[in-house]
């Protein structure tokens, strides 16, 4: 799978609210061509967008987004704590965004952020959404996850999206899990990363993609170690 050379982080989320709709609408209008945005389960095992596992940060909600069921969630406001031109901005499903990119003609890549506890339930969920409803005019989604047990979960539901495996850093059994998993990509945070990382994931025949790099000296030290895809939350700056 070739990925563009960046990709909009929880849609544009130096300009936008993070995993909302407006996110997704700006990183359009910055020319996006990809977004990465995070799905978490509501307590009815509706998918919908979210990085936290509680609503604290980004909503104007409480408690763990999987305590309340998806009818409870469209109710909260998603915008108002970024700023006050995004005011009633709602937390959108997964179904919702997957409709929104159709129509803007964008990819993306799927973080599976499960709650404690529901890590296989979330990404035979997510994987079996993508699968059913992903529009076919789009290039095909990616699914990654810092958890294996979604990822073996998401393949099972949906072998043919690909899968990606997300890492803090290069450790020691990260190319066991991508043979386990079947990934066809590693992502890892760009901080801890080094050139020889870089090397090993290259020489070992993996693309590595990173995040989340917002400055383009940064960038492009890493396109010259030879990753090949960059989550930013200013992506204009990198393109």
């Amino acid at each position: 799978m070739i990925l563009p050379r960046v990709m909009g982080h929880r849609g544009a989320a130096g300009y936008a609210p993070e995993n909302t709709l407006a996110s997704m609408q700006t990183a359009a209008r910055l020319g996006v061509r990809w977004v990465e945005f995070d799905v978490h389960l509501s307590s009815d095992r509706v998918p919908v967008l979210l990085h936290d596992d509680t609503l604290d940060r980004t909503t104007d909600g409480t408690g763990p987004v999987d305590g309340l069921t998806a009818a409870g969630l469209s109710g909260l406001d998603a915008g108002q704590w970024f700023s006050d031109a995004f005011t009633g901005e709602a937390l959108p499903t997964l179904a919702e965004t997957i409709q929104l990119l159709g129509s803007l003609g964008m990819g993306a890549n799927v973080e599976i952020k499960p709650s404690p506890g529901r890590e296989s339930e979330t990404g035979s969920v997510v994987a079996r959404m993508l699968r059913e409803q992903w529009p076919s005019a789009l290039p095909p989604p990616m699914v990654s996850s810092f958890k294996t047990i979604s990822l073996a979960a998401a393949r099972e539901a949906a072998p043919n999206i690909a899968r990606a495996l997300l890492v803090p850093k290069i450790g020691r059994n990260w190319d066991q899990d991508m043979r386990d998993l079947g990934c066809a990509a590693l992502h890892c945070g760009h901080k801890r990363l080094s050139a020889s990382d870089a090397e090993q994931v290259r020489r070992a025949g993996y693309p590595l993609n990173v995040y989340t790099v917002n400055e383009r000296p940064r960038a492009d030290t890493l396109f010259s170690w030879g990753v090949g895809s960059i989550i930013s939350d200013h992506p204009d700056r990198l393109m």
